[in-house]
Parts: structure tokens; C-alpha cells; sequence
């Protein structure tokens, strides 16, 4: 593979990934009449995935998707083509499988080709709708607490908070958090959400507060309406520190002759210009749709002699700035690391 060029090896890659789809597709259609005949019987195993994970040796994972997907073959055979072409996925599959009808298949898979989960999600929301979840805070369960501290109430935000201030908590035990309680955001209904996380006894005491503050404007002490607050506070302190935004803006000298520094009003310009998002464009014309990491980049790098105007600055996220900081300066010639990771509130290149 060394001796490829960059054309072929990425032409290569796409090839193979095409074969990988087809090898797929064809599997699925093998497994979904296997699983028709009842075969797995024959050979002593008392179920399909037992025989795709011990016969065949796929993952729990993968035998699942593809026996999945198979089942939902045998009723609409059409996404074997979807599949195969790479406009469907297995994770696409699996969560419309319990929605697909003959009467609606097919404008569906058309609605979801080449999406991404969270579109798919959204998608299921909306056929789906699920009720709002109730705003809760529990304490985890912890199997190295004593078992008076088992015994007790857990402290919880449900409901309107107490009319007294509330009793403080006891400090946690110092033990190390669960490793196996991811983020959960999750589309339940068409633009209804439901998050869960983890927080820290620091943060429940801090919505705790925020409960008390603002029981005359949420009397209910509605955690949605908390967060929402919040955030939209954070977004304006952001916005203000990182993009320099504002309400009143004031005009600009510019930047002195020579200066790395970016002026307030270019950054405002570029973000809005941009758009929020990676303004690089490869050589096939796609831009990169990134909108997180993203930095201020010199077109031209200030130390070839590049300045801080709104023609020469443009976002990009930190991968294509790294990058076109070695397609500028070659890979021994870029400046050092701290000077290229720095967030989207200060200049690279």
C-alpha cells in the first residue's frame, strides 16, 4: 500500500468499502433464508444468533444488526439493494425496523438514505411521539456505601422545591464515579428532547440553588426551564468571549502593521461569514461540515507576512488548520503545537 499514490490509495479505499457493502448485502439475503429454513436447528444451535456468533464468529454486536436486518428482509426485500449501494446502513435499518410497512417502506428508506443516526432518530420521534420524560436528579446507587447511607432517602428535584431552604447534604463519599453511564440525548418527539447525565454533588447543589433563586419566576422549579437559562447565559458569555459579539458594536483602527492579533470586528465578521463552521473546501469541492474546535486561520500565515483582515481569516476546525499549516510550511517547517491549538478565540498559521 506504500508505494500508492494519495489518488489511488483513496480510490482503492472506496472500492473496498463498496465491496464490503455488497459482501454484506448478500450475506444478509443468505442469513434472512437461513433463518427462513430454520438450518441453525440442524446444526444443533438453538437460535440464529448463537450460530452467528459461534459458528460464524460475528460479535454479539454485528450478529444482531445482521440478523435484524435480515428479518426485516424477508418482508422488503428492496433493502438489500439500499444497502448493498450504501444509501441504507444497518444502524438505519435497525431503528426504522419496527416502523417499515408495505405501504410506507419506501418513502421512509427514501427519507433516511445516507443520514446520519440523529436525523434517523429525529425521524422515528416523529412517527413515534413520546411523552415528556419527569425532571428528576437522583443520587446513584454506590456498592461501597455503609448501610445506613443505603437506607436513606435518595435527594432528589422532582417536583416544586420546598417552601424552607433545604437542609444541606451530607459531602459523598469519595468514590470514583461509574464508567458505564454514558449522555443520553435522545429525540422523544418532534422538537422534544430527553438528556440524562451524570453530575457531580457540586452541580446538584448548584441547581439546588438555582431552584431557590428563581422560585418567583418557575415556581414549579422546572429543571428544563433551569437549564434553558443557563445556557442561554453561557451562550452570550461565549459568544462575547470567543467571538467578540456584542450588542453595541464600535469601530475598529485595525490591527496595528504586523500584529497577530485579530480585531473584534473581523472575528464578528468571519464568524458570521463562516457561518459557525470549518470553512475549508478539499479538492473534490466538499467543505468540511465540522462546528466544533474551530479556530481563526490566516489564508495567508502571518508569518509570511498574512494580516488580520476579514479577506486573509477564515474558521476552520483544529484538524484542517493543523493541516494546512503543514501544506503551507511542510511537515518540518510548521510553527510548534502550542501555537496551533489554541481555541477559536485566537489566530493560527
Amino acid at each position: 500500500m506504500a508505494q500508492l499514490s494519495s489518488r489511488e490509495l483513496l480510490a482503492r479505499v472506496k472500492d473496498l468499502a463498496a465491496h464490503e457493502r455488497e459482501a454484506t448485502a448478500v450475506l444478509i439475503a443468505h442469513l434472512a433464508e437461513l433463518d427462513r429454513r430454520r438450518l441453525y436447528l440442524a446444526e444443533g444451535y438453538s437460535s440464529l444468533f448463537t450460530y452467528c456468533t459461534q459458528v460464524l464468529h460475528l460479535s454479539e454486536h454485528a450478529a444482531y444488526r445482521r440478523i435484524e436486518a435480515a428479518r426485516v428482509v424477508r418482508r422488503l426485500p428492496v433493502i438489500l439493494e439500499r444497502l448493498a449501494d450504501g444509501s441504507l446502513n444497518l444502524t438505519t435499518v435497525g431503528l426504522l425496523a419496527a416502523h417499515l410497512t408495505s405501504e410506507n417502506h419506501r418513502d421512509l428508506l427514501d427519507k433516511v438514505q445516507y443520514k446520519r443516526r440523529r436525523h434517523v432518530e429525529e425521524l422515528v420521534a416523529h412517527l413515534h411521539p413520546q411523552p415528556p420524560v419527569p425532571p428528576t436528579v437522583r443520587k446513584l446507587p454506590s456498592p461501597a456505601v455503609s448501610g445506613e447511607t443505603q437506607g436513606a432517602p435518595a435527594p432528589s428535584l422532582d417536583g416544586p422545591p420546598p417552601a424552607a431552604a433545604p437542609t444541606p447534604l451530607a459531602a459523598p463519599p469519595t468514590i470514583a464515579p461509574p464508567a458505564t453511564r454514558p449522555t443520553i440525548v435522545a429525540p422523544l418527539a418532534p422538537q422534544r428532547y430527553k438528556v440524562q447525565f451524570t453530575a457531580s454533588a457540586e452541580v446538584y447543589q448548584k441547581l439546588r440553588s438555582a431552584q431557590e433563586l428563581l422560585r418567583h419566576q418557575i415556581p414549579d422549579g422546572d429543571l428544563a426551564a433551569i437549564m434553558d437559562r443557563a445556557l442561554t447565559a453561557l451562550l452570550h458569555d461565549l459568544a462575547r468571549q470567543k467571538l467578540a459579539a456584542t450588542d453595541r458594536p464600535r469601530g475598529s483602527s485595525g490591527a496595528a502593521p504586523g500584529s497577530r492579533h485579530i480585531p473584534a470586528e473581523v472575528k464578528r465578521a468571519v464568524w458570521l461569514r463562516d457561518g459557525g463552521r470549518c470553512a475549508f473546501v478539499g479538492p473534490s469541492g466538499r467543505r468540511c461540515a465540522e462546528r466544533g474546535f474551530l479556530e481563526f486561520h490566516h489564508v495567508v500565515p502571518h508569518s509570511a507576512g498574512g494580516e488580520p483582515t476579514t479577506d486573509n481569516v477564515q474558521l476552520r476546525c483544529r484538524a484542517h488548520n493543523q493541516y494546512e499549516v503543514q501544506l503551507y510550511f511542510g511537515p518540518r517547517g510548521a510553527p510548534p503545537v502550542r501555537e496551533t491549538r489554541a481555541h477559536y478565540g485566537k489566530s493560527h498559521a
